[in-house]
């Protein structure tokens, strides 16, 4: 027979002193008021909970309240579940200043604000209330609170973990969290508040190891009070594989009569159980039946239980339930909570394992035992619903998870919300209907958008407008099309195909003109109507968006929806700049922006400072880019609406790369790119910009992956502002390589994308990579065509930033026939424009540009001044391919004097001007060189268009210095 051991838990810590170190050294500041938030990382069984134990005995010893909570399986499904079970703990503390912030967080938690403001406002505003509840409570002394099995907290409580983070510096706090590092799987909300706090350095973080052979020799030598056999040794630290925990469990399971010294190796190595599981179970067997009972009922509960619920579920009486409480604490399978009355499992996986030992049926009838004694006493919705799920009461399941979930919605918990509509529709009730199930596949849907995960949202919209068609509610069916729109336009659908929706909708409502509903579908039409106009702007179709959007905000406005209002201002405003309607669109975003500000609808607000920022940015109105998209960043990092954040701040990098701040601009697009809350548009967005950057400074490869990848990701979305800004980045890259085949191919696959729907906004950069590499092939009648296609399509939308492009083409074009001082206009003009507009990469290439014509004309002084110019901009910024440009232009320059002195001249217009210089009419000239006066004259006029002269006596002047350089 086994004889279980006194002595189940190691009575010291082994291998764990440099951690206890560094943590004694957090709680000696927190002491002196600066406090850390620290984790705790590592495996099942490894012992985090024994190490915060004996670090939380250091505290008390000391002059520290010491505070415990933790999270449960499924309370990531459930609303602030371990801010309610820290208040709960809080409650019980002996200092009157935590009993009142226990109090203090249970009623916050417990009221969903029905206050003004979008569901994020209330969200935010909880958060933030809570975060201060916690930070500003005062005990006079410094606090430490125990947070454990992180891996399964709810979003809500780990947003004001996240909030609390920033803000202990400066007090007398210690946090020390604890999570399994093996269960840490994506789309967790504690992965990603620990890689964002990481990152942000808000944290520290500790991995505890496994113990080595020695390790396991000295702590079953301490749980023993003796060395144990070798072979002993080396079996349970094979089984235990150096776990804590199971080295714990197995050295108790084992007959103490094969632990002494003379005993055979071979009985010592096979008396230890196999698994952590056999070990406890071991244990369990030999306890009284009435204690495996209420151990059962305590497992189906949970990790933590209550003493009141517990009688509630068994079949005994509390004195019973009381007594197998005892027998249950002596085997040290529990352990006393907080308070007189709450209990826990001393780790998680003793109650997994008795919970998987509790036969099915029986399991099932605790579970509902446990569902209904909850519902009387009180408990939450989501406690609830998961009990009654588990015993396969359907209905109950269904009406306790639909009701908690619309109240984590109510805050924007949408984490918590979609799980819980999930376990609202697996568990369906037959009779529910077809209104009904449609509204909770919508809801299922609108949170599923709201955590970025589009598929499950396009599945959940299907499945609730067929719902909503079948029982003949047409305006409810288009209701949902607005939002399937904007999931399909997120994996990538096409713009016929979302129009195509849209406009389905709008004809499914004329059924309801005359009959009773017709009202509601005229708010279902601004809305499809709203949709439309922001379908067609993402595609650049400016007019369609128009017509739509001006119809949709009057039809708003008149109907009183002030959400639908703004957000159609907003994309209305976007249509209207990148229509050339400047001063009219961006009053009306700003508008948008003031009022959506006011009324405390954070989304709204946050959109509209994106698409002001975002338009202006592609508008080549740096200054009013850098301005918006700055107070954007400031206002969506106030409201903690990080998608937008992140959107803005890709954009922001860009204005920086085009305005010539590229170590800035790099910065920017990498945290952009890095934090991945910013969805698929800020990753093309930030990829671009740094595959400009890798363009400009040379690092060819880096630059072709970021643009490639970038430009993939637009193609599919099929959109020119997605796919055209990366695609012009592989243009360009390629010409500056002198793969000017690539560069033409890209250029007329970008213009391609833009004439079609008479873009210019995006098409500009286009005309000069295009001119550049026809050039550089040496087919100026190609350079031309190609000029005239691109400027016809600009000249129409004639948006300012983009028309010193054609001025720019056509200086480069006249330098290229030999009309120097014509070109050389042009180009002045185009480099002007470029430095008023603050657009760095095109302005620099003019003032090179500038350079050559220059020394074309003969001014080399000039020209070097230029070049001189170009080489310390280019260098300043980190531009190290116009650097190199600037480099060998300067070195052309003496290549070109003594090949032809008379440069722009040809030798003969030389011969001319030089005669011209002596003083001899055109008859003379005629007579000298033996041909006809009027050659003469048109030789004359070439030589003064070329050298932008009006009179003979320039010409003289010029060839003076021609003769002064030769």
């Amino acid at each position: 027979m086994v004889r279980v051991r006194g002595v189940v838990q190691s009575p010291v810590l082994v291998g764990r002193d440099s951690f206890l170190t560094l943590i004694e050294d957090r709680l000696a500041g927190a002491a002196v008021g600066e406090g850390r938030l620290l984790f705790v990382a590592g495996e099942a069984g490894i012992g985090k909970t024994r190490l915060l134990s004996a670090v939380a005995r250091r505290a008390e010893a000391g002059s520290f309240a010491v505070v415990r909570a933790a999270a449960f399986p499924d309370d990531v499904q459930s609303l602030a579940g371990l801010l309610l079970d820290l208040a709960s703990n809080l409650l019980s503390a002996r200092e009157p200043a935590l009993s009142e912030l226990g109090r203090n967080l249970t009623s916050r938690i417990r009221a969903v604000s029905d206050a003004a403001g979008d569901a994020h406002h209330r969200r935010r505003v909880l958060v933030q209330d809570l975060a201060d509840l916690l930070v500003t409570a005062d005990r006079g002394g410094p606090v430490l609170i125990i947070l454990e099995d992180l891996h399964w907290a709810d979003e809500l409580s780990l947003d004001v973990l996240g909030h609390l983070a920033g803000r202990l510096a400066t007090r007398p706090l210690l946090v020390a969290g604890a999570y399994r590092s093996d269960e840490l799987y994506p789309r967790l909300p504690m992965r990603d508040l620990r890689a964002r706090l990481l990152s942000q350095r808000r944290c520290e973080e500790i991995r505890l190891p496994r113990l080595g052979l020695a390790q396991t020799a000295a702590m079953t030598g301490a749980l023993l009070g003796r060395s144990a056999p070798a072979q002993m040794v080396q079996a349970i630290h094979e089984r235990s594989d150096g776990i804590p925990l199971h080295i714990e469990e197995l050295l108790a399971a084992t007959d103490e009569d094969t632990l002494t010294p003379d005993s055979g190796a071979a009985i010592q190595a096979a008396t230890v159980p196999d698994t952590l599981g056999d070990a406890v179970l071991s244990r369990v067997r030999h306890l009284a039946g009435l204690t495996r009972d209420v151990a059962s009922a305590a497992c189906v509960i949970g990790r933590s239980f209550d003493f009141d619920l517990l009688t509630a579920v068994t079949d005994h009486g509390p004195d019973e339930v009381a007594g197998a409480l005892r027998e249950l604490q002596d085997a040290y399978l529990v352990l006393p909570g907080a308070d007189e009355v709450t209990f826990d499992f001393r780790h998680a996986l003793i109650r997994d394992t008795l919970y998987a030992d509790t036969d099915l049926p029986a399991r099932r009838r605790l579970h509902e035992r446990v569902a209904r004694a909850a519902v009387d006493r009180g408990y939450r919705g989501a406690f609830i619903s998961a009990h009654f799920e588990q015993a396969q009461c359907p209905g109950p399941a269904h009406e306790y998870a639909v009701a908690a979930a619309g109240e984590a919605a109510a805050v924007s918990a949408h984490g918590e919300a979609l799980e819980l509509y999930r376990r609202a529709v697996r568990n369906l009730p037959a009779q529910l209907s077809e209104r009904d199930r449609a509204g909770l596949f919508a809801a299922l849907g609108d949170e599923a958008a709201a955590t970025d995960d589009n598929a499950a949202a396009a599945e959940a919209y299907r499945t609730a407008r067929e719902l909503t068609a079948g029982a003949g509610d047409a305006r409810a069916a288009a209701a949902l099309v607005p939002r399937m729109v904007a999931v399909a336009h997120l994996l990538g659908e096409n713009l016929p195909v979302r129009v195509g929706m849209l406009q389905a909708a709008l004809d499914s409502l004329d059924s309801l003109d005359g009959v009773a509903g017709a009202a509601g579908a005229d708010r279902e039409r601004a809305r499809l109507g709203s949709a439309m106009a922001a379908a067609y702007l993402v595609d650049d179709r400016l007019d369609e968006a128009i017509a739509y959007g001006e119809a949709s905000r009057a039809e708003s406005q008149r109907l009183g929806d002030e959400e639908a209002a703004l957000n159609t201002a907003a994309t209305l405003g976007s249509v209207l700049v990148f229509a050339g309607r400047m001063e009219e669109g961006w009053r009306l975003l700003e508008d948008a922006i003031a009022r959506a500000t006011d009324a405390q609808q954070e989304a709204e607000a946050a959109r509209g400072y994106r698409m002001i920022g975002s338009s202006a940015s592609a508008l080549v109105e740096y200054d009013l880019a850098e301005r918006w998209l700055t107070d954007g960043i400031g206002y969506a990092e106030k409201v903690e609406l990080w998608n937008h954040r992140h959107y803005m701040a890709s954009h922001l990098a860009h204005v920086q790369w085009a305005t010539g701040q590229w170590q800035a601009a790099a910065q920017t697009a990498q945290q952009a790119l890095a934090d991945g809350r910013g969805g698929i548009t800020t990753q093309i967005t930030a990829q671009f910009v740094l595959g400009y950057l890798a363009m400009g400074r040379g690092d060819w490869t880096l630059a072709a992956d970021l643009l490639g990848e970038a430009f993939g990701h637009g193609d599919r979305m099929a959109e020119v502002q997605r796919l055209s800004p990366p695609l012009w980045g592989l243009a360009e890259a390629a010409r500056c390589q002198a793969d000017y085949d690539t560069a033409l191919k890209h250029c007329e696959r970008g213009y391609r994308a833009s004439a079609g729907i008479t873009d210019a906004s995006y098409l500009y950069p286009y005309l000069l990579t295009g001119v550049r590499a026809h050039l550089a092939r040496g087919d100026v009648d190609a350079a031309q065509a190609w000029s005239d296609r691109v400027a016809a399509v600009l000249t129409i939308r004639a948006i300012p930033g983009t028309l010193p492009a054609i001025g720019h083409a056509r200086g480069l074009l006249l330098l290229a026939r030999g009309e120097v001082p014509t070109a050389i206009e042009a180009l002045q003009t185009a480099s002007e424009s470029w430095q008023v507009l603050h657009r760095f990469w095109e302005g620099t290439w003019a003032r090179l540009d500038l350079a050559e014509a220059a020394a074309r004309a003969r001014r080399r002084g000039e020209a070097a001044v230029l070049a001189d110019e170009v080489r310390t901009i280019a260098a300043a910024a980190g531009a190290a391919v116009l650097v190199a440009a600037a480099d060998r232009l300067t070195e052309s320059f003496d290549a070109v004097k003594p090949a032809e002195p008379w440069y722009p001249l040809s030798e003969r217009e030389f011969e001319v001007a030089q005669l011209v210089a002596a003083g001899l009419t055109n008859r003379q000239i005629a007579e000298r060189l033996v041909l006809a006066p009027k050659t003469i004259s048109a030789h004359v006029t070439h030589i003064l268009t070329k050298l932008g002269a009006a009179r003979r006596a320039e010409i003289a002047a010029w060839c003076a210095t021609v003769k002064q350089d030769t």
